[in-house]
């Protein structure tokens, strides 16, 4: 069966399916009364008498009248399909391919046993975890990994774009994954680092959490950074922490303990001016929240977008009907349909 003949073309839900490559056209619609309605006023102006002597007895209703009606409606179909057909009804089938040219970022986070200080709620390894995977949500194809640090330092995670299976990681974080105590900030560095060498990246970051000074690693931070430097990385460190009285826990009778908390940025300052980096001093929860804001709009990934558009057009399908429909209303002007003295 050929494709117009199908009745579907006129359903209301595939009228409204398309896109109209001259949708001014439509308005000739609204024509269409207007149309007939002088048709019907001019035609009752020239219409011819016919003058005859027969009595009301000899006239009978017969309902083959009220084909005469189907003139009109063939016309009027005839006229509506090719409006249609002018308006160009189509269908767009749009294909978009969307890639980037990625960053390659390691989030180096301090894990020890300072982290459990409470002067962030529940403390700053929490906070810390959870800024963290909302920062690795807002990303799009950027490669992320992990470093974790104390007195030891590990990569449990290469640069990766399975954000379900790292943020996954993240939140089951605790302390006890490095038992040696200290901090290896030049350590973590250089893990970093090493696991970015492979990198065919344009770009390639670390953000470096710690809450204190380097205490522990078998490299210091400044060889570490130059390390990084060399290799093209740029360094983000983020001092967590408030100076002064700082909670630490409770008490056998459960009052809050207190103790003297002093953090050194010299290290962090300089790993981050050597890297091209910026230092960061979050001493709240909000002000951690607001750098790794403001780190996500410095380090943007290239997305480039090809967006392919494939239009079909149907005019041929209403313009095949209205030509069936007019040249139905030309069969039926020559019927008993058409009323010979005014059509």
């Amino acid at each position: 069966m050929p494709e117009w003949l199908s009745l579907n073309w006129f359903w209301p839900w595939q009228i409204a399916a398309y896109t109209w490559g001259n949708p001014w056209v439509l308005w000739l619609l609204a024509l269409l009364p207007l149309f007939l309605f002088l048709r019907r006023f001019l035609l009752r102006k020239k219409r011819q008498l016919f003058e005859v002597a027969l009595s009301l007895k000899t006239f009978q209703k017969d309902r083959r009248v009220w084909l005469r009606h189907v003139l009109k409606l063939l016309w009027a179909m005839a006229y509506t399909l090719f409006v249609i057909a002018l308006a160009r009804p189509q269908q767009n089938n749009e294909r978009l391919e969307r890639w980037t040219e990625g960053i390659d970022i390691i989030i180096a986070l301090d894990i020890s046993e300072s982290m459990q200080i409470q002067d962030f709620k529940p403390n700053r390894l929490e906070v810390a975890k959870k800024v963290a995977i909302n920062f690795i949500s807002g990303r799009f194809q950027d490669r992320i990994g992990l470093v974790l640090f104390a007195g030891d330092a590990f990569a449990p995670l290469p640069p990766t774009t399975d954000y379900d299976m790292l943020k996954s990681y993240i939140a089951d974080l605790s302390f006890d994954l490095i038992p040696k105590g200290g901090t290896a900030i030049g350590s973590a560095l250089a893990v970093a680092t090493s696991r970015m060498m492979d990198s065919k990246s344009k770009s390639k970051v670390v953000l470096l959490i710690s809450d204190g000074e380097n205490t522990a690693g078998n490299i210091d931070p400044e060889t570490a950074s130059g390390l990084a430097s060399a290799e093209g990385i740029k360094v983000y460190t983020i001092a967590v922490g408030r100076d002064g009285q700082v909670p630490v826990g409770v008490d056998a009778f459960g009052r809050t303990q207190y103790a003297e908390n002093t953090l050194n940025e010299t290290t962090l300052r300089e790993i981050a001016n050597v890297c091209d980096g910026e230092f960061f001093r979050a001493t709240n929860a909000t002000a951690l929240q607001n750098i790794f804001e403001k780190i996500n709009s410095y380090e943007k990934s290239e997305i480039k977008e090809n967006r392919y558009v494939d239009t079909k057009d149907f005019y041929h399908i209403y313009l095949i009907w209205g030509l069936f429909f007019f040249l139905l209303w030309l069969a039926a002007k020559s019927s008993f349909m058409a009323n010979t003295l005014e059509d």
